[in-house]
């Protein structure tokens, strides 16, 4: 369903159950930039009104999602951690050229978007299938359907604003550059990494 190219080794989980402190602070910070993004879209975008409708259902939903990792955080006795960079992201970014059209600009962040959903929404299936801790494993199945939402909603806006044919013909090109990051990550406990 999700198109991935690379699944993730299934023994990026190992090192997850080693720390898990660290994986539910990153796990909050990617949900405080999925709330990010929808508000720089909205301010971005603004005359896309179906959009920022979408983004402000969004900015609300992933804000809520934050607070339910932050309150696991504190459930177990840690406090949130600092903020780490996310590589996976940073390389991904870099795929489509900068410049052209607001419209072409607005549809590779939405497909951005999209992909990373996509592999959020992987990672915690994972998560939810072979975690130890049968309370965190259920956390995560819950969190992945929203996921899979997400992607499928900034997809569906990426192919509403320009040509599908176009559209997917850039995310199989996406996905293929996103499955050579993939490969040479997996190895932190990290969401993406």
């Amino acid at each position: 369903m999700l198109g991935l190219k690379l699944p993730t080794d299934p023994r990026w989980v190992n090192i997850v159950e080693k720390n898990i402190e660290d994986i539910l602070t990153d796990h909050a910070f990617c949900e405080q930039k999925a709330t990010s993004t929808a508000i720089s879209l909205i301010v971005s975008f603004p005359e896309y009104t179906e959009l920022v409708q979408e983004m402000v259902a969004l900015v609300k939903e992933e804000i809520s999602h934050f607070k339910m990792v932050h309150d696991k955080i504190i459930e177990r006795g840690w406090t949130l951690g600092r903020d780490r960079r996310d590589d996976y992201v940073l390389q991904l970014v870099t795929f489509f050229p900068k410049g052209g059209s607001r419209t072409t600009q607005l549809v590779h962040r939405l497909l951005y978007a999209a992909l990373i959903e996509a592999r959020s929404c992987e990672r915690f299936r994972l998560l939810s299938e072979e975690l130890q801790d049968k309370e965190l494993a259920a956390f995560y199945r819950n969190l992945m359907v929203s996921e899979a939402n997400h992607y499928s909603m900034f997809l569906g806006f990426a192919r509403k604003y320009r040509n599908k044919k176009e559209v997917d013909t850039k995310w199989q090109q996406l996905l293929e550059y996103e499955s050579k990051i993939i490969a040479s990550l997996g190895n932190t406990e990290t969401i993406h990494g």
